[in-house]
């Protein structure tokens, strides 16, 4: 099978393409590189050092004899979208190239409009040169969890069967992002659901937890391979930022209360999920939706289990929440999809831990401080450019 991964410099488009190809796949990726550009705007960076893409691919020939061809360009702009599907005529396109974190999208009116029109644009593209080259392409999208809120009602995968003052329907599950970013991705799911009703599209929409962990099989095999380990406050995920506090003996920094539940999922399931979704494709006209997370944890609970996995002592402290989100809520998610398909995954575990305290121990000196504390705040609407007259 033919697999483009779109965002495949990123945190989780680098480990994937890896994992395609290391599975048998003609695997390219493309990308912008924005990412790498947040960090010099941010001040931040990968705890792990990353090669460059060209490194990256060149090592991987040397290693295992495989070619991942690349593309270096960006889904906003049509003629780069067009030309690259034609070029490369893939069987699916795994969709990972957008602007991931909340925060970078809740810092001002200007993040805000470039997460929007960045993610919502670039996806456009994307289903409109499909659906002019390929209709049978299969599009593998990574949505988010975020897309659902917290609902008081169980979540179902994408869809929900109603009866309504005694009439019934299937419809799209009913929405509440918590952020410009998770708002993006709803709108993202819309577009893609009505591409595939009114043009006959396939797509799957992944709506992926909270990815913890920073090495598969692939990656581990050179450092060179590496992917990212973000552990700022604004890209950073919730336990890789506890997994570094704690190493640096730090409190573990906790917003609110830590009643907020999130699905989670391993990183080594998030690309054993993708193949499991290219190699098992959606039907013409079909959206399909899986949830793709493995367990759910508050993130208080990921905080206990932090301090109780790490060999020495470990505070946790509590911090206004910058967010604006319930503190306690129903949390119940319906995710059978992926385990139908045969995915078999790696639940939270000491090993897995561990092997977070020896990567954060190794690098820590990369460690920038003033990094890890939040400083983006939900409730500020201001934008900066015009605070600034």
């Amino acid at each position: 099978m033919r697999i483009l991964v779109l965002g495949g410099d990123g945190y989780l488009g680098w480990p994937t393409a890896l994992h395609l190809s290391q599975c048998g796949h003609d695997v390219a990726v493309a990308d912008n590189f924005a990412r790498r550009q947040y960090d010099f705007e941010l001040g931040a960076g990968s705890l792990v050092p990353i090669e460059s893409l060209q490194t990256r691919t060149s090592v991987w020939r040397e290693l295992t004899g495989k070619t991942i061809e690349m593309f270096i360009g960006d889904l906003t702009d049509a003629d780069f979208t067009y030309r690259m599907i034609r070029e490369y005529r893939p069987d699916a396109v795994v969709h990972f190239a957008e602007q991931r974190a909340a925060p970078y999208s809740m810092i001002d009116r200007k993040h805000a409009v470039y997460t929007q029109v960045n993610n919502v644009v670039g996806t456009l593209n994307l289903l409109y040169a499909i659906a002019e080259i390929d209709r049978d392409i299969h599009l593998v999208k990574l949505g988010t969890m975020g897309e659902y809120g917290t609902p008081n009602i169980e979540i179902e995968e994408g869809w929900l069967e109603l009866e309504y003052k005694g009439r019934k329907d299937r419809v799209l599950y009913p929405k509440r992002p918590g952020s410009f970013y998770h708002l993006s991705k709803v709108h993202d799911s819309h577009n893609i659901e009505f591409a595939c009703r009114i043009w006959g599209l396939r797509a799957t929409d992944l709506n992926q937890g909270i990815v913890y962990g920073q090495q598969t099989p692939e990656t581990a095999m050179d450092d060179r391979l590496a992917t990212r380990f973000d552990y700022d406050a604004v890209f950073g995920t919730v336990l890789n930022r506890f997994v570094i506090q704690a190493v640096l003996e730090m409190p573990l920094t906790v917003y609110g209360k830590g009643g907020q539940t999130r699905g989670i999922i391993d990183i080594r399931d998030t690309v054993r999920c993708i193949q499991l979704a290219c190699e098992n494709p959606a039907e013409p006209g079909e959206f399909r939706v899986f949830n793709q997370m493995t367990e759910s944890m508050s993130v208080r609970q990921i905080a206990e289990t932090i301090a109780e996995c790490y060999p020495g002592e470990v505070v946790i402290e509590h911090l206004d929440n910058p967010r604006v989100e319930l503190e306690e809520h129903f949390y119940k998610v319906n995710h059978t999809g992926l385990m139908e398909l045969g995915l078999v995954p790696h639940l939270l575990s000491d090993t897995l831990i561990t092997s977070l305290f020896d990567i954060a121990k190794r690098y820590r000196d990369r460690v920038d401080l003033a990094a890890v504390r939040p400083n983006v705040n939900w409730r500020d609407a201001r934008d900066a450019r015009v605070g600034e007259r």
